[in-house]
């Protein structure tokens, strides 16, 4: 669309305001806000993995199972997981565009909170599924909001950046909770199981950021796009005047796009017309299968791992070494996230995941299962702040949190019924046959994106969104 000069009379809008800002200090705090809540989603996704031989060994689960849907099987546990964050993507997603996104940031985590701190207290299969599933749903509603609020935030020329160090923030979790793991999970205390003090440690923390996060302001696009200017331009004159301060300059001036302004009431059925439709169809196909890639291996490390004849405490050593790695992936994303395409990036990511995943299944000597495995946890940890800035990118304010939430639902489901599969493929194939399946998502992944995906760097998101 074309730029050009704008008659006084014409009211400037909060995306032309928020375009011309430099990346500042107090951006970053705001990033660095929204993402804390992230931190949870993460600690909570990744602690299935560190808490799995904990839940085997206790005899509350087993590692494979007897039927498809076996709910004593490890697997069910996963599927109530990914069956909880289905349900907040695709059918709590649109709440964030009736509500606003800060008010969802905080019902969400205290949901998730008071839900895992009563899942830590259950003796059974069955009970225990049950109350993954209900905390899920409030971490499922969360992230969605957390690339969302993002998107909407930043300048173009930093909103891959941004989102690149939001999942650093939040992948630091990770060791966080590999490491609780590996001090709680093979002990006993006074018989109350570590794993149990896993959960304990992330609703208790995930409380705390509750209170730091109510501080954030709402997002000033959402609310220019539900006629509350009033409020949108008071929040961007605070954060104009706050930026400017840092800068010691005046702000340039903002530039209107053509036809930027109009106010449109967004609907969940536009994402079936052009131009989303086909941005719809590659987003499903693309998360359906991503997370056989991400999931298949984060979330069953150590099982793997046992499965090939590693001792339970050593398989939780190896994860906890390769779970190092995972900020330092969204730190190299961040080098490149606004200077190379982003449907580029997703591509070669998906290439890594699944080159060195095959690698890792051929690995037997420790020094060759940590290397692989922390290229996989790499190139995974890259994939996820390309996708997770690019899906935002491609829908408009008016419906971007139903739409994404939608899109990205689809990887929640995939991730139901990928537990059972890689169950499965343990008992009769193998490491070998975990990793077959997951090159062959990453090479869909390759497909889809590198045929259909548009290009998005540098533009304005009502740009790119239409």
């Amino acid at each position: 669309m074309a730029t050009g000069s704008v008659p006084a009379s014409r009211p400037m809008t909060v995306a032309a305001r928020l375009d011309r800002l430099p990346v500042s200090g107090h951006i970053r705090r705001l990033v660095v806000l929204i993402s804390l809540g992230g931190m949870f989603e993460f600690y909570d996704l990744f602690m299935t993995a560190y808490i799995a031989l904990g839940l085997i060994r206790g005899r509350i689960f087993q590692a494979t199972t007897a039927g498809l849907f076996d709910v004593h099987g490890f697997a069910s546990f996963v599927a109530a997981t990914f069956a909880g964050l289905f349900i907040g993507t695709i059918f709590f997603g649109w709440v964030s565009d009736r509500f606003g996104r800060r008010s969802i940031f905080v019902y969400s985590l205290v949901w998730y909170s008071v839900a895992t701190f009563i899942m830590a207290f259950q003796q059974t299969a069955v009970a225990l599924d049950l109350w993954r599933f209900i905390a899920s749903i409030g971490i499922g509603v969360e992230l969605v909001n957390i690339d969302t609020y993002i998107s909407e935030l930043m300048p173009k020329e930093a909103r891959g950046t941004a989102i690149a160090l939001s999942q650093f923030i939040t992948f630091i979790a990770v060791p966080i909770v590999a490491f609780i793991a590996t001090l709680l999970v093979p002990h006993t205390i006074g018989g109350f199981a570590g794993w149990r003090g896993v959960m304990i440690i992330g609703s208790l923390g995930a409380i705390a950021v509750w209170w730091i996060r109510i501080s954030l302001p709402e997002s000033p696009r959402w609310l220019e796009q539900h006629g509350r200017t009033e409020e949108a331009d008071r929040i961007m004159t605070a954060i104009e005047q706050r930026v400017e301060a840092e800068a010691g300059v005046p702000l340039p001036a903002p530039t209107l796009l053509a036809g930027e302004g109009r106010r449109e009431t967004g609907s969940w059925t536009e994402i079936w017309r052009p131009p989303y439709l086909s941005r719809t169809i590659m987003l499903v196909i693309f998360n359906f299968v991503q997370t056989i890639g991400y999931y298949g291996f984060a979330a069953w490390v150590p099982v793997l791992l046992y499965n090939e004849g590693v001792t339970f405490v050593r398989s939780l050593e190896y994860t906890f070494v390769i779970a190092i790695a995972n900020p330092f992936g969204p730190l190299i994303a961040m080098r490149f996230a606004d200077r190379i395409e982003r449907k580029w990036q997703i591509v070669w990511a998906a290439v890594g995941i699944g080159v060195f995943g095959l690698l890792f299944a051929a690995m037997r000597a420790p020094a060759g299962i940590i290397v692989t495995g922390v290229l996989i946890t790499l190139s995974n940890n890259w994939l996820s702040p390309a996708f997770h800035a690019y899906q935002a990118e491609l829908y408009p304010t008016r419906i971007r949190a139903r739409a994404v939430g939608f899109v990205y639902s689809w990887s929640r489901f995939s991730t139901i019924f990928v537990g059972f599969w890689i169950a499965a493929l343990l008992k009769t194939s193998g490491t070998v046959g975990v990793f077959t399946l997951i090159a062959a998502a990453m090479l869909v992944v390759v497909i889809v994106i590198g045929l259909m995906g548009p290009e998005t760097n540098l533009r304005r998101l009502e740009a790119v969104s239409g």
